[in-house]
């Protein structure tokens, strides 16, 4: 039998081998398009990025200005009526999002918010990360965003970029992801972001499309191994890779102009029912200085 490695909490065994038992045995040469990053046991948050960048021989660069979470728009191959009818200030936030400062506001669905709380205290605190407010507020919440690139030293090249969310009054994670691009097995090309967890990671893959006030939308929702959706991939204790695809949770991210502004609005659902929404309000530090 598949067994996790045992020397961790027992709350990541148990997921892992919950993984392991419903997921399905993979080989990273055949899954190019999911693989990434794994977290240690001993540390993710920040920690990570220097374990890391110390395993993978990088450098840390951190505070940059005018980096984005994709090089180009041209990144997501959308169409090129697609791209001409897309917000430039969409775009402009995607190719300069560290430019950028957030506003976060999240609002729970009264049914799903002990599925929060037990997120909270069984992994967010230790692991720091996903530490997303669990009670309803009307106030909105200023988030420190910062761009971080990992530069190989072979060669100067950026390998991976990180895009670190926390809260500006706690200093508390909120999301610390890897985000790149991928070309699925249906040739679709999806924003990939990886979510470190002890031992794996968590993917979330969506589709990019263009609605028509011009704004972007990603979509996690997929139908089976292979498609847009989230993901949770792992070593075991003999280093064999797992994966699990979770239909029945989505992500839908909708960035949009609004009157010369910039809104997103995140919707988790789980077996099509609302979880949560996070609504942003983005505005580049410009206008916050004024």
């Amino acid at each position: 039998m598949n067994i996790a490695s045992s020397m961790q909490k027992f709350q990541d065994w148990f997921t892992q081998q919950w993984v392991i038992i419903w997921g399905r045995k993979i080989s990273p040469s055949e899954c190019l398009w999911l693989m990434g990053p794994f977290g240690e046991l001993n540390g993710i948050g920040e920690a990570f990025i220097h374990q890391l960048a110390e395993r993978e021989n990088l450098t840390v660069l951190r505070n940059t200005k005018s980096k984005g979470l994709l090089h180009s728009i041209s990144m997501l191959n959308l169409t090129e009526n697609e791209v001409k009818n897309l917000s430039e200030k969409v775009i402009h936030f995607y190719e300069k999002t560290a430019d950028y400062n957030l506003l976060l506001n999240v609002k729970w669905n009264t049914i799903f918010k002990v599925f929060g709380f037990l997120v909270n205290r069984l992994f967010s605190q230790r692991i720091n990360q996903l530490n997303i407010p669990i009670e309803n507020t009307q106030e909105f919440r200023d988030l420190k965003s910062e761009i971080i690139e990992l530069i190989s030293n072979e060669d100067n090249e950026v390998k991976y970029t990180i895009w670190l969310r926390k809260f500006e009054s706690t200093g508390k994670i909120i999301y610390s992801g890897i985000y790149s691009t991928c070309v699925l097995p249906s040739g679709k090309t999806c924003i990939k972001a990886i979510f470190p967890l002890p031992k794996g990671n968590a993917s979330v893959l969506l589709k990019p499309s263009v609605g028509h006030n011009g704004e972007l939308i990603l979509d996690s929702s997929g139908n089976q191994f292979g498609d847009a959706g989230f993901y949770f991939l792992l070593n075991d204790s003999k280093g064999n890779y797992w994966s699990q695809f979770i239909k029945s949770f989505t992500d839908k991210l909708i960035v949009r102009e609004d009157e010369g502004n910039l809104k997103a609005i995140q919707t988790l659902k789980l077996w099509n029912f609302k979880v949560a929404n996070f609504e942003y309000t983005i505005t580049t530090q410009f206008e916050n200085n004024n």
